[in-house]
């Protein structure tokens, strides 16, 4: 795997190899060995995977106590793919960082404790597939606005946004910035 350049700290952005042919292709999605090379933890409690239509929106949302990291990928179709830095003390708290995932490149996204994390779906249909470090608790779900004018996450245009309810009245950073547990 090759590891691919990312401006937030502690991000891990990874671009497999694909071995395809007029078959199809094989891509090798987690290795621990590898992981544990790029700094990826392996101790993985709980996967997950959601299916979405084009432009479903979902987040930007994280786990408060214990956290929860994620490695992240698309399985079918592409999403733009966003994290935020939620760490108070890092020289780049509330910056976000996108990329796109698709299911042909097999592009994995390292996303440690300490981040929000969302995506929108850019094509047909989406499935995102992702590895957690703790278990879900819903308990301990929390998030902030999508659209927050002052984190101003740059969303690719020409697609209607399909988003939650609670996506759209979470909070701006600004007031939930001071209770975030994360530090640096």
């Amino acid at each position: 795997m090759q590891r691919l350049e990312t401006r937030l700290d502690g991000l891990v952005h990874l671009a497999p190899t694909v071995h395809g042919d007029e078959r199809g292709f094989f891509v090798e999605t987690f290795r621990a060995d590898t992981a544990r090379s790029y700094g990826i933890p392996t101790d993985f409690v709980q996967d997950n995977h959601s299916r979405s239509r084009q432009g479903t929106l979902r987040g930007i949302h994280f786990q408060t106590h214990p956290g929860q990291g994620k490695l992240v990928r698309v399985a079918r179709g592409e999403v733009f793919d966003v994290v935020v830095d939620l760490r108070r003390g890092s020289e780049t708290f509330g910056e976000w960082e996108g990329v796109r995932l698709t299911d042909t490149g097999g592009e994995l996204l390292w996303i440690p404790v300490g981040f929000g994390h969302g995506f929108l779906v850019l094509s047909e249909t989406a499935d995102f597939v992702y590895k957690c470090t703790n278990y879900y608790d819903p308990a301990t779900e929390a998030g902030i606005r999508f659209d927050d004018p002052a984190v101003g996450i740059e969303w690719p245009s020409g697609v209607e946004l399909l988003y939650s309810e609670r996506d759209a009245t979470a909070p701006l950073l600004s007031d939930v910035a001071e209770t975030l547990p994360f530090t640096v």
